[in-house]
């Protein structure tokens, strides 16, 4: 695990860094494997949902998902060299398809998922961030632009189901926003230390709570900014150090 740390955190969003990388680690979970969080999947996602993964990197997480019995799962990476070592590995299992994208700007026609997931992608857009309650602007901005594409491509009571580190009070302050036309609601699930599962229903309303917390970021966006400094952290343990 240590020979593939980088010697900054902001190579984490280094699409060179990943194509090294994928050339020789085998496979990496972040936040558990598939088990930790299944029932949860199995509460959200019916077997036979058309399923997006967003930067399915080199994780058994949609093998895991087709040998519980999901049927149709297409994985996306901006990897070239994690999409044709995947396709290669996973070539005799016809349900899983495999495609180098830009979760940014997704080749697909709207409303054609039942299902889009993403386990740590988020966090690693994040990296470069100090201040989980004030997100610079190119990090909301990134955000911004995958999350409009994936409620583009969400069909009306589809789910976007987000694991990551993050806490409510944090995760919640970017998904919040009435124009993604979804609603939010989250779980835990973990022992010694918890993570978390968003799920975003398309076609719902956001909660009295979260519509005010939109309302609340909106008016913190007028107000003077002020600066927080915090100490950089080297570490494949980023995430739980930034906890956005």
């Amino acid at each position: 695990m240590m020979e593939y740390l980088p010697d900054s955190n902001a190579r984490y969003k280094d699409v060179d860094y990943w194509n090294e990388r994928y050339r020789t680690e085998e496979s990496f979970e972040w936040f558990g494997d598939f088990t930790k969080f299944e029932h949860l999947i199995k509460e959200h996602v019916g077997v036979e949902e058309n399923i997006l993964i967003l930067g399915c990197g080199n994780s058994a997480l949609s093998c895991d998902m087709h040998q519980a019995g999901y049927t149709s799962i297409t994985n996306i990476d901006y990897s070239s060299v994690c999409v044709e070592t995947m396709a290669e590995k996973h070539r005799n299992r016809a349900e899983l398809s495999w495609l180098c994208m830009d979760a940014r700007r997704l080749a697909f026609p709207d409303a054609v998922f039942d299902v889009v997931l993403e386990k740590g992608t988020l966090d690693a857009m994040l990296v470069e961030e100090t201040d989980p309650w004030s997100v610079s602007n190119d990090a909301a901005q990134l955000l911004h632009q995958v999350l409009q594409e994936v409620s583009r491509v969400l069909k009306p009571g589809g789910r976007f189901i987000s694991v990551t580190f993050a806490q409510p009070h944090f995760r919640k302050r970017l998904y919040s926003r009435a124009e993604y036309g979804w609603s939010i609601k989250h779980y835990h699930y973990g022992n010694s230390f918890h993570y978390f599962l968003y799920v975003l229903t398309k076609g719902e309303e956001l909660s009295p709570e979260d519509a005010e917390m939109e309302r609340r970021m909106l008016a913190e966006a007028e107000a003077p900014p002020f600066e927080v400094i915090f100490q950089e952290v080297d570490s494949e343990d980023y995430l739980n150090n930034i906890g956005l």
